[in-house]
């Protein structure tokens, strides 16, 4: 864990290669993304220095997250792939497999098996194996690395001519430098130099945007209480609020849907553990412990809850990569508000609090009679390991900061530019993860229950490019910057952008446009995109995806909504409540895709459609189903007209050739909404949604 030592001064351990106090390249920040850059640089010929506050390379690759969030991964190309080669290769050595054997694991993690043993990757892996890879390349190509070095964030940036000519840490020591490229989670570097940036949710209006800002009402990824088959009370004494309110439940208001605020998506620690018992430290209640803090999750298991284990992602030996899961679970949801602008001290506190309360949760499920005995007989299966992480006993180095500043650079990517409903200029690299905010809060409903908030999961449809405007500050703001961590994003486009392999690809295409600027004398946002683009794909830059013909066949029977007569709602637009997974795998359908609610595995869930006609008078409402014989047949349906609310139920299963199944014939007003509602209440079968149509009669 990057424990924030409030350093004072610091001596030049973890030092390599240190000779000089002026480079082509200063990058600060040791992380994946940082490694990256500085073998890049050295590839170019250029003079690099790594320096950071990490005492390990590697940042969460080698913190804990060792069962990639990859996406597609034939887009990630360059370093970055090679990065997960190397692990490929480590993993064919006998002596890595200590605790298990190699057939025993087989070849999970490596995606589809390719023939050429140059092409291999290995997507799963242990922490100690992927800081040994960080290792390797510093060690191969020689690149200085200056370890526990904090910025002064204070006055520790020199600025010349709008340009960053040197930067000093809080040790005294200071480093010249031609070009900087920011690599850390929080953009310190970035901000210190004056740079725009923005902390939190921008609103949906920002950006013309549909998923930004506050998200009540929106349920995804079963991390909320809808999930659970009764509701659960904040309360210390349920039901009664002048009891106060259990731990980790905010009495703050929300904002409206789709507004800004100040919050960011939860931060945990990707928790490396292990159920080899040679090699497995029990869990123990960390100083401090207090099982009230826990309450709440007593009460979702005594709701009948039983996913503890869902996010025990195995990789190899025996361990796991333990992620979010649930309700209540790994997400200190709400205590990460101050992190990306505190100091170092207050930083230091707010992992210490995250630390204590993982820890504490541990120890709680172990032990805690409230917990059931099968879950607390299972979580004592496992434990923190003997060979990781050991000088930090054996917990992780490194934080989740899944979001911090980011910067309002030259282009802010959106959600806009993912889902493809705008062009990408001058693309850098590629990203295809869903686009996946955690939740930001727990908060009390009107009703009186406990809720979290924030939770997003939107399919991007495939992969998408990303602007090298994303990388750099705006005309006038450090030229000679740039910043592939904290990189200009809209909060939403962010949730996907933050991918370990993406960082790696835009450390990489960072540290290029830094070499080229350099040679050509110019300022980053002045770097010819056509050289910049020629040297990426000779590097093995992934900048484009191809359609594949199979893929454009099946896309040329998806219909417009705007083919249709009148005015039409596609599901895209639709305010959805609960588990609605989305899908493009039927021969026809409207829009980019379709939505269907797992066959109620995730609870209720329903969906509004609403617009407003142009002019009084009746019209005929149709609803677009994806016939199936796995849908349900006795779907319910509501149509909110001028007279009030019609009840329909609709057979989901079977639709005429262009799949518009009528709902009847009603009077609407210009004056109030019109809309229709699809619930899964009582439903036998998939209950699927796609557009709702409206035509003048």
């Amino acid at each position: 864990m990057r424990r924030l030592l409030l350093p004072l001064v610091l001596p030049l351990s973890g030092l390599t290669g240190f000779a000089q106090d002026a480079y082509d390249l200063v990058i600060y920040g040791n992380t994946s993304a940082g490694v990256i850059a500085a073998v890049q640089a050295k590839k170019m010929g250029k003079s690099v220095l790594l320096v950071g506050p990490d005492r390990h390379l590697g940042g969460l690759s080698s913190g804990g997250l060792g069962f990639t969030d990859s996406g597609d991964k034939s887009v990630i190309g360059g370093l970055s792939r090679n990065f997960y080669h190397r692990v490929w290769e480590y993993y064919q050595k006998p002596e890595t497999w200590v605790f298990q054997k190699q057939g025993a694991f087989g070849n999970k993690g490596q995606g589809t098996v390719a023939m050429d043993a140059e092409a291999r990757t290995m997507w799963i892996f242990e922490p100690n194996i992927a800081e040994k890879v960080f290792e390797d390349y510093v060690k191969e190509f020689s690149i200085p690395v200056l370890r526990d070095e904090w910025l002064d964030r204070t006055s520790g940036v020199k600025m010349e001519k709008g340009r960053i000519a040197s930067i000093r840490m809080l040790s005294g020591k200071t480093f010249s430098g031609g070009m900087f490229i920011d690599a850390t989670y929080e953009g310190d570097l970035m901000a210190a130099a004056g740079v725009a940036y923005h902390v939190g949710r921008e609103s949906n209006a920002t950006y013309g945007e549909k998923h930004n800002g506050s998200q009540t009402g929106v349920l995804h990824h079963r991390h909320h209480f809808g999930v659970l088959k009764t509701q659960i009370s904040p309360y210390v004494v349920p039901g009664d609020s002048t009891s106060g309110l259990l731990p980790r439940i905010s009495g703050e208001k929300t904002a409206p849907p789709g507004e800004a605020d100040k919050r960011v998506q939860a931060y945990c620690f990707r928790m490396c553990l292990s159920n080899v018992p040679e090699n497995r430290v029990p869990f123990t209640a960390p100083e401090g412990y207090d099982a009230r803090q826990y309450e709440l999750l007593a009460r979702v298991y005594e709701a009948g809850w039983k996913e503890t284990f869902a996010k025990f992602d195995l990789i190899p030996n025996g361990k796991t990569d333990t992620n979010n899961h649930g309700p209540f679970s790994f997400d200190n949801i709400g205590f990460n508000y101050e992190y990306p602008e505190a100091g170092y001290e207050k930083r230091r506190q707010i992992i210490k609090e995250h630390e204590t309360y993982q820890k504490g949760l541990l120890y709680f499920i172990a032990t805690d009679p409230r917990v059931p005995a099968d879950v607390r007989e299972e979580m004592n299966k496992w434990g923190l390991p003997k060979d990781e992480f050991k000088d930090n006993g054996n917990w992780s180095h490194q934080m989740y900061v899944r979001e911090a500043r980011r910067m309002i650079g030259a282009f802010v990517m959106t959600e806009n530019e993912l889902t493809k409903q705008k062009p990408t200029p001058d693309s850098v690299g590629m990203g295809s993860y869903t686009i996946d905010s955690h939740n930001t809060q727990r908060y009390i409903t009107p009703e009186g229950f406990v809720q979290n908030e924030g939770d997003i999961g939107v399919s991007t449809r495939g992969p998408y490019e990303i602007a090298y405007g994303a990388l750099v500050p705006k005309k006038g703001q450090a030229t000679n910057l740039l910043v592939p961590v904290a990189c200009s994003a809209s909060h939403i486009a962010y949730g996907s952008i933050r991918m370990e392999p993406v960082f790696m690809i835009l450390g990489q295409s960072a540290a290029t446009a830094a070499a080229l600027a350099l040679e050509g004398k110019s300022a980053v946002q002045d770097v010819s995109y056509e050289s910049l683009k020629a040297r990426l794909l000779a590097d093995g830059q992934v900048l484009h995806k191809k359609a594949d013909p199979a893929q454009l066949a099946k896309e040329g029977s998806h219909a417009s909504p705007a083919s249709l007569p009148g005015i039409t709602v596609d599901d895209s637009d639709a305010k959805l409540t609960g588990d609605w997974t989305e899908s493009q795998s039927a021969k026809m359908f409207y829009g980019a895709g379709y939505r269907h609610d797992g066959k109620g595995a995730n609870g209720a869930a329903s969906a509004t459609f609403e617009t407003r006609v142009d002019r009084d008078g009746a019209y005929e409402v149709f609803i677009a189903v994806v016939p199936n014989s796995n849908r349900a047949q006795n779907a319910k349906v509501a149509i909110r007209h001028a007279g009030g609310l019609a009840q329909r139920t609709v057979d989901l299963s079977r639709g005429p050739e262009n799949n518009l199944v009528s709902l009847g014939t009603y009077q609407f007003s210009k004056e109030s909404p019109a809309a229709v509602i699809v619930s899964n209440e009582d439903a036998k079968g998939y209950v699927v949604i796609d557009a709702v149509n409206w035509q003048a009669r």
